[in-house]
């Protein structure tokens, strides 16, 4: 029954049509602000969940993979009321409170949800599966089953791949782990589990990685330590309901602000982005290829800092990308490769081997799409070569991952002919109504059906 559930999500993702029609040229301005940011979301809801109290959230992300985080939680018997189109309250269940859901939890195409959840649901008294879709089904969940393992949880998979079949455990112990790679999806299952285990929890990692876990579970009331790559926490903390604005999301601005960067005369304000120190790596690799960035009004927002993003568009120059930055900017590489598309030179990037276990392998995604459009680019094991020269116009499939989707969107603008991009309905995953906001803008997108 539960392979039934999973695959059934499966082959309906094979029927998947959606095509974006991209003409060429334009410029991007105005001003924007993309929708709540995805990794603060899915946290604030999980969070709240094991609070006690009623949380309020706003600027929730309503994208699928959001979405599957809260009907989740719903399952478990968490109330959860949509209050507007972007916020809810949830009312805690504690940590004690979820109950044991009537069939498996359909994760679709998040691995934030499956990762963080298997930390969650590794302490609880009830056991659960957890399913994904073809996507989700082939990412590595070996990374977050160890740790656990470790703690002792119970966790049978498909060879280190969802569907994960969580028994209870006789209980969870803390441990220190030092994870191979530097990753805030299995940093934060740790942590959650480490909520139910005895003693103290440790994760050190060799480099940087997101830090909404350990900013939300503060201002949860949790108390959690963080210096030079290492986080614990000790385990029977109780969390309390508090409010949670979600600022915009900048892996979404990205696509903006390489949009307005590679055309001159762009100018483009975005608002309200986030950003948090673990995330502006976008920021540092366009700046160093010469864009014309602004920070403007920066302020707080709840527990993360945001801004005013002005991008004003000029020429960009190739540049050197090695692994000290990957981790900043992980999730923006797709748009980042569209910058260096469009700049003058060579663009190397290195360090960035955890890019073929995205979604998609995104750097041969990338490799291929460009390649297709008339760029000359090497793919290499870890990263990528990539001579800037003149975009064409042609084809290219987005393999079913919305980030490379959005990125080949924005390459339209410096191409001499249009841009058909096939497999973009996973695009509601993370940005919903990216297209129309991106005709605001001065895309000239279509959507195909």
């Amino acid at each position: 029954m539960n392979r039934e559930a999973g695959g059934g999500r499966r082959e309906a993702d094979k029927t998947s049509c959606t095509t974006y029609a991209v003409q060429p040229g334009g410029a991007l301005s105005g001003t924007v602000r993309v929708p709540g940011d995805k990794s603060i979301s899915h946290r604030a809801v999980m969070l709240g969940a094991l609070a006690e109290g009623t949380t309020e959230i706003s600027g929730f992300l309503n994208s699928e993979d959001c979405l599957c985080t809260l009907k989740a939680f719903r399952a478990m018997g968490v109330g959860i009321e949509q209050t507007a189109p972007a916020a809810l309250k949830v009312r805690g269940a504690g940590l004690r409170g979820l109950h044991e859901p009537a069939g498996v939890l359909d994760l679709g195409n998040s691995g934030t949800s499956m990762r963080l959840l298997a930390g969650i649901l590794s302490a609880q008294r009830f056991p659960s599966t957890l399913v994904g879709d073809a996507s989700l089904s082939r990412r590595p969940m070996q990374r977050i089953i160890e740790p656990l393992s470790q703690m002792g949880a119970r966790i049978e998979s498909d060879h280190g791949h969802a569907p994960l079949r969580i028994s209870p455990p006789d209980g969870l112990r803390g441990i220190a782990w030092h994870s191979p790679v530097a990753s805030a999806q299995v940093k934060s299952g740790i942590l959650l589990a480490g909520l139910y285990a005895q003693g103290s929890t440790e994760v050190r990692e060799p480099g940087v990685s997101r830090d909404h876990t350990e900013r939300l579970l503060r201002s949860f009331g949790v108390t959690v330590e963080s210096r030079e790559g290492r986080t614990a926490l000790a385990g029977g903390q109780v969390l309390y309901a508090t409010e949670v604005p979600v600022p915009a999301d900048i892996s979404s601005a990205a696509f903006f602000m390489v949009g307005a960067a590679i055309v001159p005369g762009s100018e483009l304000l975005l608002e309200a982005v986030g950003v948090n120190p673990t995330r502006t790596g976008v920021l540092t690799v366009l700046r160093k290829m010469g864009a014309d960035i602004e920070l403007l009004n920066p302020r707080e927002f709840g527990a993360e800092p945001v801004a005013d993003i002005r991008v004003r568009g000029r020429g960009l120059k190739g540049i050197s990308i090695g692994h000290e930055l990957v981790a900043l900017a992980i999730d923006e590489f797709p748009a980042i490769f569209i910058a260096a598309a469009c700049a003058e030179g060579v663009t190397e990037l290195s360090g960035a081997a955890e890019l073929r276990v995205k979604e998609s392998d995104r750097i041969q995604g990338m490799c291929e799409g460009l390649q297709a459009l008339g760029i000359v680019v090497q793919s290499r094991p870890d990263g990528a070569r990539v001579e800037g020269g003149s975009l064409q116009g042609g084809a290219v499939d987005s393999r079913g991952d919305h980030r490379v989707a959005m990125s080949f969107a924005m390459a339209a603008l410096r191409a001499q002919g249009p841009i058909t991009i096939r497999d973009c309905a996973n695009v509601n995953t993370s940005f919903p109504g990216f297209a129309d906001l991106a005709r605001t803008a001065g895309l000239k997108i279509g959507v195909l059906s």
